[in-house]
């Protein structure tokens, strides 16, 4: 155990690393479901380990020592007393990071279905009278459909071909949940700050990915990308716009995709991710059962 436990939260560094590789590389759907669900495994298995850490504190509780200085056992110390303390603090931070992240996505989710209250079932864009370019894929609940919400002066900044490229862009995330991908790499993040890169590379990826949805969906290439270079022109030097998730660092690399070939599915590359996601798990699940072993080794 004294070497498998850390196994998880040192590979938990080789994701990030790999994660500008699948972004140039891979198709963008591909690539942000195999980071999202390394991401998750990974996240997991580094929350066990920290959790392995700190349950060896258990050994040094008094009851549990008295009992087995009358039966004649010796206990076990697989790691030290202060590396102990410290995973169970990391663990308390964790559960913090977890459960603000949860509440400022409710928070959010509420808010954005406020907006489109009111509207027809039916009804799939909703348009908000406001001066900021904005555009939002609010995602269904309770059996409520998913919904588009712009507003009006970002479509007054786009062409009307533009703004199918809009509305496509949206419904590629309401169609392939891309909210609930971000969301779970955003949990894993949480828990697991080492994988803060990753949460960035995904988001920018679902966004690669609507882009690709919306370039077929109009069947014309140039036309996505001047509708994302219209969106940042939009903005000006104003606070940033949410309009097709617009930053300045990111949108000049998505319109440079979309004015060649989209890329390729590389399965050997994405194979290798998820082997490298899989990896922390492996190594919590012997720290596990080396932990097992010396407790049982202890009381028998």
């Amino acid at each position: 155990m004294k070497i498998d436990v850390y196994l998880p939260i040192l590979l938990s560094l080789l994701l990030p690393a790999v994660g500008p590789l699948l972004r140039r590389r891979v198709a963008p759907a591909l690539a942000a479901r195999v980071l999202t669900a390394s991401a998750v495994v990974t996240a997991a298995a580094t929350t066990w380990s920290l959790f392995l850490l700190a349950v060896t504190l258990i050994d040094r509780a008094p009851p549990v020592v008295a009992e087995a200085r009358d039966d004649g056992h010796r206990l076990p110390d697989p790691v030290p007393e202060a590396v102990a303390v410290a995973a169970a603090l990391a663990l308390v931070l964790v559960a913090v990071r977890v459960y603000r992240i949860c509440r400022a996505e409710r928070v959010t989710r509420r808010v954005l279905r406020a907006l489109c209250a009111g509207y027809p079932p039916d009804t799939e864009l909703v348009v908000a009278a406001s001066p900021v370019p904005q555009a939002f894929a609010v995602p269904g609940s309770g059996g409520a459909p998913g919904r588009i919400l712009v507003t009006s002066a970002m479509l007054c900044a786009l062409e009307p071909a533009e703004r199918r490229v809009l509305l496509a862009h949206e419904r590629a995330h309401l169609r392939h949940r891309h909210a609930l991908l971000v969301a779970a790499v955003t949990l894993a993040a949480a828990a697991d700050p080492l994988l803060a890169p990753v949460r960035a590379t995904v988001a920018f990826l679902v966004e690669r990915w609507a882009d690709e949805q919306a370039a077929d969906a109009v069947g014309d290439r140039p036309t996505a990308a001047r509708a994302l270079a219209r969106a940042a022109l939009s903005t000006g030097h104003r606070a940033p716009s949410y309009a097709l998730h617009f930053t300045d660092r990111a949108v000049t690399h998505r319109i440079a995709a979309l004015q060649v070939a989209p890329p390729p599915h590389l399965w050997p590359l994405a194979a290798m991710t998820l082997a490298l996601g899989a990896l922390p798990a492996l190594g919590a699940a012997d720290a596990t059962g080396d932990l097992l072993h010396l407790l049982m080794h202890a009381f028998m």
